[in-house]
């Protein structure tokens, strides 16, 4: 607004001083041709001059702006394509997150043809159409996402290998997956895709062959890959153990020293070893991934699978995890076990010190019905039915469960548990007997 205003100011001062320089003196002009002469003043010929500039311009400009209005229209038209196009996507888009399946796949394809980037109409359009269960259409809509731009072959094939897994139809996203790591051997989301259908197809050799390269481009956060490397590792043990004894070891071997201090797999080659009958080996690899662990949590899976052993010598057996009470003397779970070992090997005092040491600790069904049965082995039938009844409430109980007082084990200290190891060797009586 300012800018017209000085522009006005400025034109009327120039008429202004144009008028008053015409007033004082508006020369003289004489033009004469052939027999012709044109008296004139300067003014009125500067005048007529200017008129007939203006009238020029103005018509070659009405023509310059005729010839290119075919021009004109046909860009008009392409950018009104563009904006249709793009409302096109929006509403599309938006219809997708709506769940209106049908009506995003139809508005994503009106005006995919004219888009900046039919790429995406296309590709939007065949979730859209997947999400229908129109697998036919999904697959044409790929097919002309990929014509529309041949470049993008990467970017059309991820979502072609996501829709077919997210259909089930493995075998064919197994082939879509192989072609794009043929064409991109070191795409991230490639190798994660890979590797996700390697264990929905349980397979675990290609998956093996694949994880060097997926712990190189860290296509999987540590969680993950430690989960993944952890099941190959399952995988080859069972490889292994599927042949004989020493094809386990030698599986076992070739697993890396840090994954060997893996509870899992300690517990799954534990188990191989005693499918293989080789007891004393499973006893010795239990108690080798124990002392390595000492202070550190232990997995009860693996405390509970040692006291399942089956051992020749139990009290041998019974020997070997009383020395893991020097690393963690308070852990109700090792208690419970020796308890169960202490029956084995038919040491009853002992057994029931240490299930009632357990029990003291952490309150447990399994560790109140292993003494209620010892308890009744032995003859005492009240505290046996109180330990019975206790183990059955258990779930229900919100309150840290009492043991009967007459078989709570003494404390010298709040702060410090004495937890008996008797050596009674002297059995129940022989009417009742002890099952192991």
């Amino acid at each position: 607004m300012i800018r017209w205003l000085l522009a006005s100011l400025v034109a009327l001062m120039l008429g202004i001083m144009a008028a008053v320089a015409v007033l004082k003196d508006n020369g003289y002009i004489l033009i004469g041709y052939d027999a012709w002469t044109v008296e004139s003043s300067l003014a009125l010929f500067i005048l007529l001059n200017m008129i007939l500039f203006g009238v020029l311009y103005a018509v070659i400009r009405f023509l310059v702006r005729l010839w290119k209005t075919p021009t004109d229209i046909k860009t008009w038209h392409h950018h009104r394509q563009l904006r249709l196009a793009r409302k096109s996507l929006t509403q599309g888009l938006l219809q997708m997150a709506e769940g209106d399946w049908k009506g995003a796949e139809k508005r994503l394809l009106k005006h995919a043809a004219n888009a900046e980037t039919p790429l995406l109409n296309y590709l939007a359009a065949a979730r859209a159409a997947q999400l229908q269960g129109a697998h036919e259409r999904r697959d044409s809509y790929l097919q002309l996402a990929h014509e529309s731009m041949p470049s993008a072959d990467v970017a059309v094939g991820l979502t072609q290998a996501e829709l077919q897994l997210a259909h089930q139809q493995l075998e064919q996203a197994l082939a879509t997956l192989n072609h794009l790591k043929n064409i991109a051997p070191k795409h991230i989301y490639v190798l994660k895709l890979l590797s996700e259908l390697y264990q929905q197809l349980d397979d675990w050799k290609q998956l093996k062959a694949l994880l060097p390269e997926l712990k190189k481009r860290k296509a999987c956060n540590p969680d993950e890959l430690e989960k993944l490397e952890t099941r190959v590792h399952q995988y080859s043990l069972q490889q292994g153990a599927a042949r004989d004894i020493i094809g386990l070891e030698h599986a076992w071997k070739q697993i890396p020293r840090a994954q060997r201090r893996n509870s899992t797999l300690v517990i799954d080659y534990a188990r191989h070893l005693l499918s293989l009958d080789e007891n004393d080996k499973a006893i010795h690899a239990v108690d080798q991934h124990i002392k390595q662990q000492q202070e550190n949590s232990w997995n009860e899976d693996l405390l509970g699978l040692f006291g399942n052993i089956n051992a020749e010598d139990a009290s041998a057996q019974l020997s070997v995890a009383e020395k893991w009470l020097k690393f963690q003397p308070g852990n109700a779970a090792l208690l419970f076990m020796l308890g169960r070992l202490s029956l084995k090997a038919k040491l009853w005092g002992k057994a029931r010190s240490y299930l009632e040491s357990s029990l003291d600790i952490l309150p447990t069904s399994h560790a109140f019905h292993e003494l209620g049965n010892l308890l009744d082995q032995m003859g005492e039938n009240d505290l046996a039915s109180d330990c019975y009844k206790k183990g059955l409430n258990m779930n229900s109980k919100t309150q840290p469960i009492e043991l009967p007082a007459n078989i709570v084990p003494q404390q010298s200290s709040q702060e410090e548990e004495i937890i008996p190891m008797p050596t009674d060797r002297n059995p129940p009586p022989a009417k009742l007997g002890v099952t192991g």
